[in-house]
């Protein structure tokens, strides 16, 4: 069965299937999941039946993403479908694509519809919804993570084998790890988030979640690249995405400094990752963690949270109890930010880069787990605010500090849920994160998401990296 998007294309060329086989699959597989909290709202499957017939008269060669499934979080605008960040009264009827979704539909994708999220993307936990709690895929008392919720689900399900997310403080990431696939966090502005509801404007990125990193990069590079519209759009070159790199030296903090917040489980997976990087070439240099952690910190405690409240203010200032009561207290705190509060919290991230750079004087990349551990619905229930809060341990610092990151599977733990690690480097180094985590994913030799299909030994895909736009 063809799972991935290289796998399908191979497919398609060698005529044992058609786009509409594909997406009668897709539809025939959220039938038999049956999680309604997946997606918010679905296109008819007759619709994009008929849509990936006329998909099939043109060229598959000359599409990148020709008759692939892709779902799209419910934050990015997709005409036909509406718009409501997980929140009914915000809902609006969208008048154009996010300008990622129109590249993704240039390049031959079939958008399948909106999935569930933690409202306003303002949650790692994937629980902040009226729309219902996605399940886990390997154990359902466990949160599935967020905010991207849905859209990991989806993949590692295998109904759809790429989606859309969005990224701020490791939405695109922690759901990945939970999830056993790939989440991919591009560099700031290298995606245009035209189209995107805004959480941090200034630090908002588009993300895509994949069973495999080839068809992540793929997937970047379709949607990658310049955007008039969007003034925070950065297009760099997206480089070459080839083999690991010979001596790659990579970050680690030291023991003392690991958070696990008791989870041994995952300490223990984390120490044979590193083992296993180790095994592939790679030179683990003990870092000073600190000042990622303090710039961690920074994201909630700090003015970030007043670009929430302004994303939201019109919906808070009219209709509060419209909002899911986490969400509410969360962002309405961005109110009471003063312009003071905002120029102290700036001058001391500009100290805090300082240390970045030096940090990344010495190392190419940092070598972290994606989540420090993994709490049950129930728990977060209970205590909403300090569960979510410790989950960001190590994604809340990345876009603060100007990084790409990239979420890949670690290993399946002996409660039989997965570990994941992340690779992160400094803005502009995407396809050499792509190149070691496509390495360790390999290595790990994993059930790609929640299949049987392994990640070790698959073909790679034929990625040719293009211009930037």
């Amino acid at each position: 069965m063809p799972e991935t998007v290289a796998e399908i294309l191979n497919a398609y060329r060698a005529g044992d299937a058609t786009p509409a086989d594909i997406v009668a699959r897709s539809f025939a597989r959220i039938r038999t999941h049956d999680d309604p909290a997946l997606f918010i709202s679905l296109r008819d499957e007759k619709d994009v039946v008929a849509e990936a017939q006329a998909l099939a008269r043109g060229n598959p060669q000359l599409s990148p993403l020709y008759g692939i499934p892709v779902a799209v979080k419910d934050n990015i605008d997709v005409v036909g479908l509406p718009t409501t960040a997980a929140c009914p009264a915000f809902l609006y009827s969208p008048s154009k694509d996010a300008t990622a979704v129109a590249r993704l539909r240039a390049a031959g994708a079939l958008i399948l519809g909106k999935t569930n999220l933690d409202q306003f993307a303002t949650g790692l936990v994937g629980v902040r919804t009226p729309y219902g709690t996605g399940r886990n895929l390997f154990d359902e008392k466990l949160i599935p993570g967020g905010s991207s919720t849905g859209s990991a689900l989806v993949v590692g399900a295998g109904i759809a084998p790429l989606s859309l997310g969005t990224d701020t403080a490791g939405s695109g990431r922690v759901p990945a790890a939970y999830s056993n696939i790939v989440g991919l966090k591009p560099s700031l502005g290298l995606v245009s988030t035209t189209g995107v509801v805004p959480a941090c404007r200034t630090l908002d990125c588009v993300s895509i979640f994949a069973l495999t990193v080839d068809d992540a990069m793929t997937a970047l590079n379709v949607i990658a690249g310049a955007d008039a519209a969007d003034p925070y759009c950065r297009p760099r070159e997206l480089g070459e995405f080839g083999p690991m790199p010979d001596g790659i030296k990579l970050g680690v903090p030291s023991a003392a400094q690991r958070v696990f917040f008791g989870d041994k489980i995952s300490a223990g997976a984390y120490d044979a990752a590193l083992a296993k990087l180790s095994d592939l070439g790679a030179s683990l240099i003990e870092i000073d963690m600190e000042p990622f952690y303090e710039t961690a910190r920074l994201l909630y405690d700090g003015p970030w949270v007043a670009e929430r409240y302004l994303a939201a203010k019109t919906l808070i200032d009219s209709a509060p109890e419209s909002l899911h009561p986490v969400t509410r207290q969360i962002i309405a705190g961005g109110a009471r930010v003063t312009a003071a509060d905002a120029f102290k919290a700036f001058y001391r991230l500009e100290a805090l880069r300082r240390v970045r750079d030096r940090t990344f004087g010495v190392i190419d990349a940092l070598a972290l787990p994606t989540v420090p551990t993994i709490y049950t619905v129930e728990q977060v229930l209970a205590e909403p605010i300090e569960l979510n809060s410790r989950l960001g341990t190590y994604t809340n610092f990345v876009n603060l500090l100007d990084l790409c990151g990239l979420a890949v599977p670690a290993s399946m733990q002996g409660d039989g849920t997965p570990f994941g690690i992340t690779l992160l480097a400094l803005a502009g180094a995407d396809a050499m994160l792509a190149a070691i985590g496509r390495q360790f994913h390999r290595a790990s030799g994993l059930p790609l998401g929640a299949l049987k299909t392994s990640a070790a030994g698959l073909i790679r895909s034929r990625f040719t990296p293009r211009r930037s736009r």
